[in-house]
């Protein structure tokens, strides 16, 4: 068709598809020539014929596979105009027939050896812009297109960036069946989606910086399914026995980072659980405890994460911190051991847990100070560059008192020979966005009724939903408040929030 005149072209492109059913002789020529005006150089013409291809399937639906490929090739033109005729067109198609075309899409959005990632990435943002957006128009019946959606998204996540991971999660968690009324095996489905991104039958190798972010990443995401019932086992089982013992050999930026992630995922364990994982809990605690007023630094947030997983975790087997911590505990079972002498034992945490009192109180001396310093210095402040440093520097040290007062609040009831252990999520971590205090929080005593609801984590979950690791106040760590205010206050690290491809091969998370 290169000599035919423009006007004839865009004739054609109209014909072609209204009388293709009825040549099937043809059709294989007249297909072809159709795809000459796609491919035209006037605009005119290819927007013309790019119209013109929903109609194709109207009676011949077998081609819907073949002109979602043809139209998922376009989305990579630059032209507005051309564009937007491409969008149309896919969108006729999908409302057409739903599941179809929905299968030829998602051929596009999973990473085969031929894979373009151009057109990949805009197959994907077409999916997100136009798509998802419309969902409760396209999937009709509603639970078998959900479910086969939610096919689709499992056979695209082979390798995705965090971003897109993120995104088909979100999209899946707005589905009706795995909505609020969802039973606990779909929210089971989606951690196993998780797990499976998170990498959790992989040898742990300790300069894979990738993989330990992707951890953290999909344990964040995992979080909201926990605290509606779903397991915890696979994702702490692989925290206990691959990274918790060599987690003084992680890089300083990650160690932060995997504690908040301790600390997130506590309230939602077992008792069983709970048991396999205090004893490493209680000997980072002694690791990052100070025994005495020594040259010896403390890191409050790392203190702060370690003693609220503690108190989550004994709260669950509280019997089980009678070995560990000297403590009496009697539930009647063999493994209160309360026949052995373990006096020693809490006499190091009696110590530890005074040294920290003593710190955290000095400190807090000194970040009050600062604040009111601070105050000075923003009623003073002149330009808005100044006030912003200033407004930083007063939000480190409100999350500086934050962290000590946590401490203090944790340290106190451990003192006792039977102690409280705290079961509940009410306590606001200092990373995490203030929320409006509860009327009563509640700490459950030892000996006691537990509530109902101590074992199973409910409550507020605290969801991470930001991306990755990021956490509700500014990712300056809490230990920059401490800065020049106190010896004992080393700064910790924050991983990099720009992840880019992930994992298998095609960049970082």
């Amino acid at each position: 068709m290169s000599k035919t005149s423009m006007k004839a072209k865009q004739l054609a492109s109209q014909l072609i598809p209204r009388y293709f059913k009825f040549f099937p002789t043809l059709s294989t020529d007249a297909f072809h020539a159709h795809v000459d005006c796609i491919e035209d150089g006037d605009l005119g013409v290819r927007v013309q014929a790019i119209r013109g291809l929903p109609l194709f399937c109207k009676d011949t639906p077998d081609m819907i596979s073949k002109i979602v490929d043809v139209l998922v090739q376009l989305l990579n033109t630059e032209e507005p105009v051309e564009r937007d005729a491409v969008h149309k067109a896919l969108m006729s198609l999908i409302r057409q027939d739903p599941k179809a075309s929905l299968t030829a899409l998602f051929t596009h959005a999973g990473v085969t050896p031929t894979t373009d990632d151009q057109i990949r990435e805009k197959a994907l943002n077409f999916i997100r812009d136009k798509v998802f957006p419309i969902k409760a128009e396209l999937l009709k019946p509603q639970e078998e297109m959900e479910r086969h959606i939610t096919d689709l998204i499992k056979q695209s996540l082979e390798d995705v960036t965090g971003e897109e991971f993120k995104m088909f999660v979100d999209f899946l968690t707005s589905l009706g069946i795995f909505g609020g009324k969802a039973p606990q095996e779909r929210m089971q489905e989606l951690v196993e989606i998780i797990e499976g991104q998170a990498d959790l039958n992989a040898q742990f190798d300790i300069s894979d910086t990738d993989h330990i972010d992707r951890f953290i990443s999909c344990l964040q995401l995992a979080l909201p399914f926990f605290a509606r019932g779903a397991p915890t086992s696979r994702f702490l089982n692989y925290l206990n026995n691959h990274i918790v013992p060599v987690f003084d050999k992680l890089p300083e930026e990650r160690k932060l980072d995997l504690l908040k992630a301790l600390a997130d995922i506590s309230p939602y364990t077992t008792a069983q659980e709970a048991r396999q994982m205090l004893p490493s809990i209680v000997q980072l605690l002694k690791n990052y405890m100070p025994a005495r007023k020594t040259a010896e630094e403390m890191n409050f947030t790392y203190v702060e994460c370690l003693l609220y997983a503690f108190h989550h975790l004994a709260h669950k087997v509280p019997n089980a911190t009678n070995s560990l911590c000297g403590y009496k505990i009697v539930t009647g079972q063999p493994s209160d051991r309360l026949g052995e002498d373990f006096s020693e034992v809490n006499k190091d945490l009696t110590e530890r847990l005074t040294t920290v009192e003593d710190l955290t109180k000095t400190t807090m001396k000194k970040l009050t100070q600062g604040m009111s310093e601070l105050n000075k210095a923003m009623s003073a402040a002149k330009t808005d560059e100044e006030k912003g440093s200033i407004k930083t520097k007063k939000q480190n040290t409100t999350s500086g008192l934050r962290t000590c007062n946590n401490i203090l609040a944790m340290t106190k009831p451990l003192h006792a020979k039977v102690p409280s252990f705290i079961g509940d999520t009410n306590m606001n971590l200092s990373w995490k966005e203030v929320t409006k205090p509860l009327a009563s929080a509640t700490t459950t005593t030892i000996g006691g009724k537990r509530p109902a609801n101590s074992n199973n984590g409910s409550g507020n979950n605290g969801t991470a939903k930001k991306r990755r690791g990021s956490s509700g106040m500014p990712t300056q760590l809490v230990n920059k408040a401490f800065e020049g205010i106190s010896s004992y206050g080393s700064g910790g690290g924050n991983r990099s929030q720009g992840r880019r491809r992930g994992g298998r091969g095609r960049g970082h998370w």
